[in-house]
């Protein structure tokens, strides 16, 4: 099975530590890393990691464009660079060591024109994959619907669209396109839902959003609370396991990397669930801009299996 993972505003993200964080003076900072980063990069860098060779669309610019296609060349991936007249952002994350806290600064992005994003969907047009995942934030001048556009072109070619997005484009996306699976943070479902959301709540407004047909599955990532899977099944839920956290950058990306991967080997839904949220797990414990590693992905997979006998629902795992 083959994947298209979409980042319409990728970054090149650039990690670094400092002992405190202050105004004003000039702070030195240290351990500096650049990787290539933003949504569907982000998918793509793990799905490549776990073992399989995805396709990426992006949209680079610039000398920093020239960067991120570098960076790229070295994971097997199928990429599509289009080529855009802004310049690709760069993403900043610091560490601050005396209180482990992490500061991102991330750009909106640069603006983009018609034609460039007319030759992304013409990309995605001509994709006659399994799965098209769109993932992340747009750039300036895309339309807010763009998504749903990529979701509709998705489903006439026969690939599951699954979708990743912040916000209004969220908004802008769900009933207007087949939508396999969706990937709110709880706090982007309490948006869609006009209210604060408790455990039960939860439950029930994932489940709303599969009875209305805005997507087939509703996967719900809530940090130290777990995850919850929403389906026509009813849900699933996973307790969160805490460990020890280094970074929490890239555990979304990572969930739905390792997700896609697992349902490209033939897994069910409910395992790939489990699949992706071991790896969100396995993104928290590494440093950085640093995404899952395979090998903590599958240790930390099986050892939340359930024993002969227990429902996978009802084993804890790893929260996002």
């Amino acid at each position: 099975m083959s994947v298209l993972a979409v980042a319409l505003n990728p970054t090149i993200d650039v990690y670094s530590q400092v002992d405190r964080v202050r105004p004003t003076v000039k702070l030195r900072t240290r351990n500096e890393r650049q990787r290539p980063g933003g949504g569907g990069v982000n998918v793509a860098r793990v799905i490549a990691e776990l073992g399989g060779e995805p396709e990426l669309l992006i949209l680079a610019g610039g000398a920093t464009g020239a960067m991120l296609k570098d960076d790229l060349m070295g994971f097997p991936i199928h990429l599509h660079a289009v080529p855009t007249v802004g310049s690709t952002r760069i993403a900043f994350m610091v560490r601050e060591g005396e209180t482990g806290l992490e500061y991102r600064f991330v750009p909106e992005g640069p603006q983009v024109t018609p034609r460039e994003l007319a030759e992304a969907l013409g990309v995605v047009e001509k994709f006659r994959g399994d799965f098209v995942v769109a993932s992340g934030s747009l750039p300036r001048n895309a339309p807010i619907d763009i998504y749903a556009e990529m979701g509709r072109m998705a489903a006439r070619n026969g690939a599951k669209f699954i979708l990743d997005c912040p916000g209004a484009t969220l908004r802008s996306t769900l009933g207007k396109a087949p939508v396999y699976l969706v990937k709110p943070s709880i706090e982007e479902l309490e948006t869609l839902a006009g209210r604060r959301l408790d455990e039960s709540g939860v439950a029930q407004a994932a489940s709303a959003l599969v009875k209305d047909a805005a997507a087939e599955f509703v996967a719900v990532t809530m940090g130290r609370e777990g995850a919850l899977l929403a389906g026509s099944f009813g849900s699933l839920r996973i307790a969160s396991k805490h460990v020890v956290a280094k970074s929490t950058v890239g555990a979304g990306d990572s969930f739905i990397g390792a997700l896609v991967w697992f349902l490209t080997k033939g897994k069910s839904i409910e395992e790939a669930f489990r699949f992706g949220v071991a790896a969100g797990a396995a993104a928290v414990i590494a440093s950085g801009t640093e995404l899952c590693r395979r090998e903590d992905v599958f240790k930390i997979y099986k050892g939340s299996e359930p024993s002969p006998g227990v429902p996978s629902m009802s084993k804890e795992s790893y929260g996002l």
